[in-house]
């Protein structure tokens, strides 16, 4: 009863995720999307998506956002820009940028190694930029807003030009600090780009309109986000300290530490800014092995000093013209893909613009359940399969009956798992598995701490072949002993019709049922006699009162009812088999001038009989009689009984409640001091008979053959744990 889990390797950026096939035929339940947060910090507001959102494949990579859609990189390396609004995007060969001014997106393009092709996506304008040897050895330095820079290494120093679509030629900007090498330009805000250059400590801010560079700074730091009003950093990322985000006044040049949760960090730290708004949070951290307080998107309002969480996780963060952020990311209850974060007053605004398809939490992408009915006669039990979405931990399988509230629980923990499967097997020896109605659940916790707890959870109903002697609803006869101290115990079979073992052995320890049986002087077995599914006991006396003790499905019983007085006159009473053919359990008895009385059932356990009917004289030359069930395909149940010189007889019912006149069917059965009726002992659609002997020696099972001519085959011997304190088999 094991779990099984996956194979896996520990990752730092990515997740492996383990596809296998299941199999059998179950209903897949995921956990309902539901939105929390995190470390105690309030959960940004999130704004309805459109009602058709643009779908982009799981993995892929924001590249950047502009006036008019954003630009992504597949799993298969394509670049494909979509247009807000839009479902459906163009895919672009090779390399791609895309940058933006404040009215006009462009894409940005090495078409070859001696040209740079810019596009604008406004008028389907295009500007060449040759590089390489074509110019002179010129190098492409990178683009931002509607213009494409080079470099030229010369005898002064490096030349940064800036060509447009007005200007192919290039202007040369100003104010690059001397000596500058391998000088690189990306976006800063719609109106200036990122100046770095190599080698040094040193970036500065190139005005787009003037084409002249300001606000040198003599830091590396400082450039990891630029707004219109500040910069902002991270250090310390991945160096096992506890990482800093840093906010400076691009007016006053005043510094201010983000309040980051002082732990370390387990990879780099984005950093964006939104209006009033610092956001930042781990790069990356779906990917993680472990949870980490800065997985999730945090705003954190320079004015008011507030936090919020915004999004679970991103991959990626992109400034957009119009000063808002874009990440790629995800939150729970809304699922992965892009979203848009606007500034705003308490909180900033939200909006998912597309979609990828997948949870934010994690989920069963494919799982084998049991059906809704599970028919244990047929199937040797059955095995729980779950394929995860991303790999959990503590994984916990939980299966739970019903009626009596058993459960059985599973754990593993402490090393991830997106595979779980789960042999739930009846025939454990140390758990029953009753008939009835079943609930499971499947429970375990995201490794890398995103997301709530994965919860899954199914029900279904276990059915079986009826049995006679099964006392407590597992599909399996038992046997009742009573002790000379008068304690009543119930002993439980291991019964499985697929076995090939050929023995009946204990399914788990004898259990005590009870004390002061011993003020009965008869306790028989009788089979479903109050309707409910499972067997009952009559309990004779020795005033001759009988009493009738329902199955309650648990293995015990409920509180006697009495069935009648002047039962004393019996030396014999069986009970268990339908006689009748009406469907209901009926009883015979033989009193002592040996008549033979048949009590047909009625199904009531608070009334089990109707008037008594005579079925016949000469029945004291037997000494045991047993309601054996349809043993041999007849009509109706059979009976057998054993005459004082040891002979057994069988009688064939005829189906209105009396019997075919007797058959011999073997001698030697008197050292055998119980007869029981034991149902369908191993599971070939046949009663057994169990006979137990007055030296307490093993047990034997006779198995049915269903020929009324030699209706048992040659004894075998049952692998019960019977002491001498046991007095009486029932």
């Amino acid at each position: 009863m094991a779990l099984a889990r996956s194979p896996r390797r520990r990752l730092t950026a990515a997740v492996a995720t383990v596809v296998a096939a299941t199999v059998g035929a179950g209903v897949m339940t995921v956990p309902a999307h539901a939105a929390s947060a995190a470390g105690g910090i309030p959960t940004a507001g999130a704004l309805d998506a459109a009602e058709e959102l643009s779908s982009i494949p799981d993995g892929s990579v924001l590249e950047g956002v502009g006036v008019t859609g954003f630009l992504v990189n597949s799993p298969e390396g394509d670049y494909v820009f979509r247009r807000y609004g839009e479902t459906a995007g163009q895919t672009h060969e090779g390399h791609v940028l895309l940058r933006s001014t404040r009215t006009t997106d462009f894409l940005v393009s090495r078409g070859s190694s001696s040209r740079v092709t810019q596009r604008n996506l406004t008028t389907n304008g295009s500007l060449e930029v040759p590089v390489g040897a074509a110019a002179g050895g010129a190098t492409f330095a990178g683009a931002a807003g509607g213009a494409v820079f080079t470099t030229l290494v010369t005898e002064a120093g490096t030349v940064l030009r800036k060509h447009t679509e007005g200007d192919a030629e290039g202007a040369v900007a100003t104010g690059i600090p001397a000596g500058a090498t391998s000088v690189m330009v990306t976006p800063a805000t719609p109106g200036h780009a990122k100046v770095t250059f190599g080698g040094t400590d040193t970036w500065a801010l190139l005005d787009l309109a003037t084409n002249a560079v300001t606000e040198v700074q003599n830091t590396a730091d400082g450039g990891d986000a630029i707004s219109a009003t500040h910069t902002a950093w991270t250090t310390d990322g991945a160096t096992g300290r506890p990482p800093r985000v840093i906010v400076t006044n691009r007016v006053t040049g005043a510094a201010q530490d983000v309040p980051v949760a002082p732990v370390p960090s387990l990879g780099n730290l984005h950093v964006g800014l939104v209006g009033d708004w610092v956001v930042y949070g781990q790069m990356a951290g779906m990917g993680f092995n472990r949870p980490s307080p800065h997985h999730a998107m945090t705003a954190y309002n320079l004015s008011t000093r507030k936090s919020v969480k915004v999004l679970d996780h991103a991959y990626e963060l992109a400034s957009a013209p119009d000063g808002s952020l874009y990440a790629r990311g995800g939150l729970v209850g809304k699922g992965e893909g892009v979203y848009r974060i606007g500034a705003g007053g308490t909180a900033p605004k939200v909006e998912k613009i597309a979609t990828t398809g997948a949870p934010t939490e994690v989920t069963v992408t494919k799982a084998s359940v049991p059906p809704q009915v599970l028919d244990l006669d047929k199937n040797d039990g059955f095995t729980f399969q779950w394929h995860l979405s991303r790999y959990v931990d503590q994984v916990k399988v939980t299966v739970r009956h019903t009626r009596t509230g058993k459960t059985q629980s599973f754990t593993e923990c402490c090393d991830g798992m997106t595979y779980v499967a789960f042999g739930w097997r009846p025939d454990s020896w140390d758990e029953e598995v009753h008939n009835g109605d079943y609930t499971w659940e499947l429970t375990g916790v995201p490794e890398n701490g995103i997301g709530p707890s994965l919860v899954s959870r199914g029900a279904f109903k276990v059915v079986r072949k009826a049995q006679p002697h099964d006392f407590n609803d597992n599909g399996s006869p038992d046997l009742i002993t009573r002790d000379t101290s008068g304690r009543l115990w119930r002993t439980d079979l291991i019964y499985r019709p697929i076995d090939t073992w050929g023995r009946i052995d204990e399914g788990a320890p004898k259990t005590l049922l009870g004390s002061g049986w011993n003020v009965y002087d008869r306790i028989e077995a009788a089979g479903n006699l109050g309707g409910s599914a499972v067997g009952d006991l009559l309990a004779r006396d020795k005033s001759g009162v009988l009493w009738l003790y329902q199955g309650n499905g648990t293995g015990n019983f409920a509180t006697r009812v009495k069935v009648g007085g002047g039962w004393q006159v019996y030396d014999t009473i069986t009970a268990g088999g339908d006689l009748t053919g009406d469907g209901r359990t009926d009883a015979l008895a033989t009193d002592t001038s040996g008549t033979l009385w048949l009590y047909p059932g009625t199904g009531n356990a608070k009334a089990p009989f109707t008037t008594r009917k005579k079925i016949g004289g000469g029945w004291a030359a037997y000494n045991d009689i047993t309601a054996i069930g349809n043993l041999a395909g007849g009509p109706a149940g059979d009976l057998v009984a054993r005459d004082k010189a040891g002979v057994l007889w069988l009688y064939l019912g005829k189906g209105d409640g009396t019997f075919a006149p007797r058959t011999r069917i073997g001698a030697g059965w008197g050292p055998y001091d119980s007869l029981i009726g034991a149902g369908d002992a191993d599971g070939d659609g046949r009663p057994d008979l169990i006979a137990t002997d007055t030296l307490l020696d093993v047990p034997k099972l006779y198995k049915g053959s269903g020929d009324w001519r030699r209706p048992f085959r040659n004894d075998e011997k049952m692998y019960l744990d019977f002491d001498a304190t046991l007095n009486l088999t029932l």
